[in-house]
């Protein structure tokens, strides 16, 4: 699809929201009829998805324990036991839990860590031998406080955190996504994926999301 085109289409929603009383409709609407943003629709987040579902369906899963750090995302996922525990109740970066898995993860909970290398020295303690972090993190993301938001890596930045915190660098597999496009689509907040509209063409130097599979 044409640039140009996108950018009628753009200027035509902004001129809808002139419209007085049109976005509460148009919200009522999005809830009436379940179009509301989430973690597996956003534009951002499609690719990132595939890949990381990919990443765990490389290990054995299905006779894994999994431990989801701040999420329920992965509840349903079919693993051979699953938690789930987040903050207040467990400060990652505070401490370790009693108990060890042989997948943790923690999506997009790292750029909101005080402390993330504490975190990835903890997380890396409770996970068994050869067990597995999967994790993920913004990059071109406006702030977005929850409590309060820290930190951004490139795949390499985020490569050198968990082998600082004892993974084996050689043993870390990483991935990006993102394009102009999708970065400025998410300023004013977190875009539906239209595949008419929205094209999941990678521009490197441009990523939305990055992700990384360590291995223990």
């Amino acid at each position: 699809m044409s640039m140009w085109f996108i950018e009628i289409l753009r200027w035509i929603r902004s001129q809808l929201k002139r419209v007085p009383g049109l976005r509460k409709a148009v919200q009522a609407s999005k809830k009436k009829l379940g179009l509301q943003t989430n973690e597996h629709n956003q534009w951002g987040r499609i690719v990132m998805n595939q890949e990381t579902d990919r990443l765990i369906r490389s290990l054995d899963w299905q006779h894994a324990s999994a431990l989801e750090i701040s999420g329920q995302k992965w509840e349903g996922f079919g693993f051979r036991t699953y938690r789930s525990i987040g903050f207040p109740d467990y400060d990652v970066c505070a401490g370790t839990l009693d108990e060890k898995f042989d997948i943790i993860i923690v999506e997009q909970v790292f750029e909101h860590l005080l402390w993330p290398y504490r975190a990835t020295r903890n997380v890396f303690q409770m996970l068994n031998h050869d067990g597995a972090l999967l994790v993920t993190t913004p990059f071109l993301v406006k702030i977005h406080n929850s409590p309060v938001d820290c930190s951004r890596w490139t795949e390499v930045g985020l490569r050198h955190l968990l082998a600082e915190g004892g993974f084996d660098i050689d043993r870390i597999e990483t991935g990006s996504w993102g394009n102009r496009a999708c970065v400025r689509s998410n300023w004013w907040k977190w875009t539906i994926y239209q595949p008419w509209l929205h094209s999941l063409n990678n521009e490197p130097e441009f990523p939305f999301h990055v992700w990384a599979l360590a291995r223990k």
